[in-house]
């Protein structure tokens, strides 16, 4: 597709007008109030793996960088998942709605901005940015669907490997300098080093999936709880639980084809030992239920402007 060349669709039927998608292009512009300062968007012509310089994901771990932000041959939509802290179901339904090129074409960002920005203002300057070179315009809307709630397995008792975070155990959101000496992942007990994030931990038996965090919300791990575990529809937290929780959780990943299904076929139902993990390790169930949560709607997107 040419540089240039206008992508527009359309969720409801009251989208259908290029009047409105310039209006909505215009409202988003003026209610971003942070912005970098000088910016580079450019093709990725490389080979090498995807890298940025500081994680992209929606936890809070963060390097420090001087307000200098660089992300090398990631697609758009990494990087729209990044400004407005998308995962999971809420993921997906935004990238059906999108062109295959915003997944599949890679860009590399360089920016900078004054100060020291947080995570989340680099969230917000990147929105920005995509508004202004990809002329991104997306909105959110407020619907009910079905969702799982999150919610104890004992009234009042939680697990015994989700406990609630205290302040006496060093917890940085700033991953170790390559090669440092306390490029460590884990710590007693299993929980991860770092705090404010999801993150792979080394799985104690051959074949699992180990996952972990520190000092999070129940209301993240919910929403990581329904990728974790392919549950196919968004999780909302219910336990009643408050404040910053730390967590660890290993179970058998249900992959396609894998020799637990094909040797036992009543063990292939998709997530079943996740959940089974989730009740015995962490204390928690989840429940069909109907819930509302926040849709994000795709209005308008195109190739980037030239810098």
């Amino acid at each position: 597709m040419a540089n240039g060349l206008q992508i527009r669709f359309h969720m409801t039927a009251g989208t259908a007008c290029a009047a409105l998608t310039a209006a909505l292009f215009v409202s988003q512009i003026s209610a971003q109030t942070l912005a970098f300062d000088v910016a580079s968007v450019r093709p990725s012509k490389s080979d090498a793996p995807p890298s940025s310089n500081f994680p992209l994901g929606p936890g809070d771990v963060y390097t420090p960088n001087g307000g200098y932000f660089t992300a090398a041959n990631w697609p758009l939509f990494v990087y729209i998942t990044f400004a407005w802290k998308i995962q999971g179901n809420q993921a997906e339904a935004l990238r059906n709605q999108l062109p295959k090129w915003v997944a599949e074409d890679r860009f590399d960002i360089q920016a900078r901005a004054e100060g020291t920005p947080t995570k989340d203002q680099m969230r917000l300057m990147m929105r920005s940015l995509l508004a202004d070179r990809f002329k991104l315009v997306i909105h959110s809307e407020t619907r009910e669907v079905p969702v799982f709630g999150l919610v104890l397995a004992k009234a009042g008792r939680p697990g015994p490997q989700l406990r609630q975070h205290t302040e006496d155990v060093p917890c940085s959101t700033e991953p170790p300098k390559p090669g440092s000496p306390s490029q460590r992942l884990d710590i007693e007990g299993g929980f991860p080093a770092l705090c404010g994030g999801i993150l792979g931990l080394p799985p104690k038996e051959s074949g699992h999936i180990r996952l972990g965090a520190r000092n999070v919300k129940m209301s993240l791990i919910a929403e990581g709880l329904g990728v974790m575990g392919r549950l196919g529809r968004p999780v909302l937290d219910r336990t009643g639980l408050t404040g910053a929780f730390d967590f660890v959780v290993e179970f058998t990943p249900e992959f396609p084809n894998a020799t637990l299904q094909v040797n036992d076929p009543e063990s292939a139902t998709p997530s079943l030992p996740f959940l089974d993990a989730l009740k015995e390790q962490l204390g928690l169930k989840v429940e069909s239920q109907k819930g509302s949560v926040d849709v994000l709607v795709a209005d308008h997107v195109e190739h980037p402007s030239e810098n």
